[in-house]
C-alpha cells in the first residue's frame, strides 16, 4: 500500500486504504495546538484583507525584529520560511553532494531533501522502547559526515533530549567540522524547555529550525524561521524566491509572538492532558514513548503490528499516526497528538472498547 507521507489531510489515507471516509473524524496525526489559532487573529481577520493587495515584504523585517528580540540573535542570523518544510528544502539544497548523517526515526522531509540533491546519506538509529540516543557510537560516525539532521524533541517519539546532550553533540560536531541541524519544531510545547540559541555565537556549525504552525494552531499559512551563522543564513536565503512568506503570515507571526498568556495556557492544558492519557495508557498495559511535547507513540504489546488497532480506530473516525515511514518503527506502533480534554475523552473511550472487542479481529 503507498501510505501517506504525513499527517494530516486523512481523506488520502482513507483512500489509500479504500476505506469510506465517515462522517465525524477527530485527526490524532496532526500535532496542533488544541487550543486553536489565537482569538486576536479571529477578532482582527477584517483587518488582514488589506494586506493583500499589497506586496509583503521580503525580508519580513518586522517579524524578523521580534524574533531578534525573543532570541537574542542579530536579525541576520534569522532567516524566515514557507513554514518549516521550506526551511528544510533550502537546508538541502545548501547541502547538495554533501554526508549526511540523519537521527532516525525523524520527519521524513530531511530524507527527502537530502535526496532531492543528491547528497550521500547515512543514518543513526534510536532503538525504539529503550529510546537511547547511544551518543557515543553516533559521535564515531561523524569523521565521514559533513552535516547532521537531528529533530529534537524528537518527531515521531516526543523525547527531548536536554542542553548538556546537544552541547555534547555540538562539541563533538565541531570537532569534526560537521554542521548540526537541530530541528526544534516542537520545542515551545516542552514544559522544561532549555534554551539552545545561545550556542549560535559558540558554534558557527549550528542551526536550530523552528515552525511557528503548531503551537499557534496556523498551518494554512506556513511560518517558520531557522537560526543560525550569518553567513550560513545567507547561503540559504539565495535559494529562496522573493516573497516566500506572504503578508498575511508576516503579521499574523507578530501577533503570534505576543501571546504570553496563549503559550502558557497551552503548557498547562498539554500537561494536564498528557498526564491523564498516560495514566489511561499504564493502566491497560499500553507501551507509550516518554514523550515531553505534545504528542506521543502508543503500542499495544499483545501486537506486533499495530494495523490491526490502527484500522479499529479509523473506521471509528479516530485518526491516529501511522509509522510505517519512520525507520525503526515500521507500524509498530502509533503516534497520536494531544488534543481537546473531549477528544482525548473519545480517544479513550475507543481504545478502552478495542480492548474489549480486539479478540474479534485478530
Amino acid at each position: 500500500m503507498n501510505w501517506p507521507k504525513h499527517g494530516a489531510n486523512p481523506k488520502y489515507l482513507f483512500n489509500a486504504l479504500e476505506e469510506p471516509y465517515p462522517d465525524k473524524t477527530i485527526d490524532f496525526s496532526a500535532n496542533i495546538n488544541p487550543l486553536g489559532p489565537l482569538p486576536v487573529i479571529k477578532k482582527n481577520w477584517q483587518s488582514l484583507f488589506e494586506e493583500i493587495s499589497v506586496y509583503p515584504d521580503p525580508a519580513g523585517l518586522n517579524l524578523k525584529q521580534k524574533l531578534s528580540n525573543e532570541t537574542g540573535l542579530d536579525t541576520q542570523e534569522i532567516l524566515l520560511g514557507n513554514g518549516g518544510a521550506e526551511i528544510i528544502s533550502l537546508v538541502g539544497r545548501f547541502l547538495a553532494d554533501k554526508r549526511v548523517l540523519i537521527v532516525q526515526p525523524a520527519f521524513s522531509e530531511y530524507e527527502q531533501a537530502c535526496k532531492a540533491n543528491n547528497c550521500n546519506i547515512d543514518y543513526h538509529q534510536v532503538i525504539a522502547g529503550s529510546w537511547d540516543l547511544n551518543i557515543e557510537v553516533l559521535e564515531k560516525k561523524l569523521k565521514n559526515t559533513d552535516a547532521v539532521f537531528f529533530c529534537n524533541p524528537n518527531n515521531p517519539t516526543g523525547l527531548y533530549y536536554p542542553d548538556a546532550v546537544v552541547k555534547e553533540l555540538l562539541l563533538a560536531c565541531k570537532k569534526q567540522n560537521c554542521l548540526l541541524i537541530i530541528d526544534e519544531a516542537f520545542y515551545d510545547f516542552v514544559y522544561y524547555y532549555e534554551s539552545i540559541t545561545k550556542y549560535i555565537l559558540e558554534f558557527p556549525n549550528l542551526l536550530i529550525i523552528r515552525s511557528m504552525t503548531k503551537m499557534f494552531a496556523i498551518p494554512g499559512l506556513r511560518l517558520g524561521y531557522v537560526l543560525g551563522d550569518s553567513k550560513i543564513i545567507k547561503c540559504l536565503a539565495r535559494f529562496q524566491p522573493e516573497w516566500s512568506v506572504n503578508a498575511i503570515a508576516l503579521k499574523v507571526g507578530e501577533w503570534c509572538l505576543d501571546s504570553e498568556n496563549y503559550r502558557k495556557e497551552t503548557l498547562h492544558l498539554i500537561m494536564s492532558e498528557k498526564k491523564r492519557l498516560f495514566a489511561f495508557f499504564h493502566h491497560l498495559q499500553f507501551k507509550v514513548s516518554p514523550s515531553e511535547t505534545n504528542f506521543y507513540l502508543v503500542k499495544d504489546p499483545t501486537l506486533d503490528n499495530q494495523f490491526p488497532m490502527f484500522q479499529f480506530l479509523i473506521k471509528r473516525g479516530i485518526i491516529p499516526r501511522h509509522t510505517m515511514n519512520f525507520p525503526g518503527l515500521e507500524g509498530k506502533w502509533l503516534r497520536f497528538a494531544v488534543k481537546s480534554p473531549s477528544e482525548n475523552n473519545q480517544l479513550m473511550e475507543a481504545i478502552q472498547q478495542w480492548k474489549s472487542d480486539c479478540h474479534l479481529y485478530l
